[in-house]
């Protein structure tokens, strides 16, 4: 009996033994074992050091996918499309009346255009707001932003085909070949040394 019990305590403090070992076998690789559990970041292009000051946010994925093949309309009611733009850097920032960070911003985007030449940089502004009454604010409003004009998606769609998934407002870079290269979620200045910085360097790429 006595034998029994002292073979029994020899197998607990064993068993004891290897959970304490175990234990500290863990600790001392806690770290590989969360880094191994957490997954890896997305991978950013070279464009991430432009995210500072008003773009602190800004997402500059490495992975580059054409702009998606949508049609918005024109002031005048036609249909327009990214592509129609290709061979210029094109600056996408969807916007609505009830959006006052839209409307904040809109400056920001006209002084954008107005410091380039329309054969090399386009902003396209393209309102979302979805009913007539709105789209009539919208043409005012923009009417007092030059030399900005007037885009439209009142299907409310678009901002969910672009990487920003609905937010508002939203801007999207697309290089010269039509490529999603940048985008944002908010307000931003547009106007600042790092969105010109952003701009130059999607314009000094290689045209092709």
């Amino acid at each position: 009996m006595k034998g029994s019990k002292a073979a029994g305590m020899a197998v607990a403090a064993a068993l004891a033994v290897g959970v304490i070992a175990g234990a500290g076998l863990l600790y001392a690789n806690r770290d590989a074992f969360f880094k191994a559990a957490a997954p890896e970041p997305p991978a950013k292009s070279d464009l991430a050091r432009f995210a500072r000051g008003s773009l602190t946010r800004l997402e500059t994925p490495a992975a580059t996918p054409m702009a998606p093949d949508y049609v918005f309309r024109t002031r005048d009611g036609a249909e327009a499309r990214f592509a129609d733009f290709r061979g210029k850097v094109v600056v996408v920032n969807l916007w609505a009346m009830w959006c006052a960070p839209c409307r904040t911003e809109m400056p920001t985007l006209a002084r954008l255009d107005e410091a380039y030449p329309d054969d090399r940089l386009v902003v396209l502004p393209i309102n979302v707001d979805a009913t007539e009454d709105g789209l009539a604010d919208a043409r005012s409003f923009i009417d007092v932003h030059e030399p900005l004009p007037l885009y439209s998606d009142m299907t409310f769609r678009l901002p969910f085909e672009l990487p920003g998934e609905g937010k508002m407002p939203q801007t999207v870079l697309l290089d010269r070949q039509g490529r999603i290269r940048a985008h944002f979620s908010g307000e931003a200045d547009w106007a600042s040394p790092e969105a010109r910085a952003l701009v130059d360097a999607l314009l000094a790429e290689p045209a092709a």
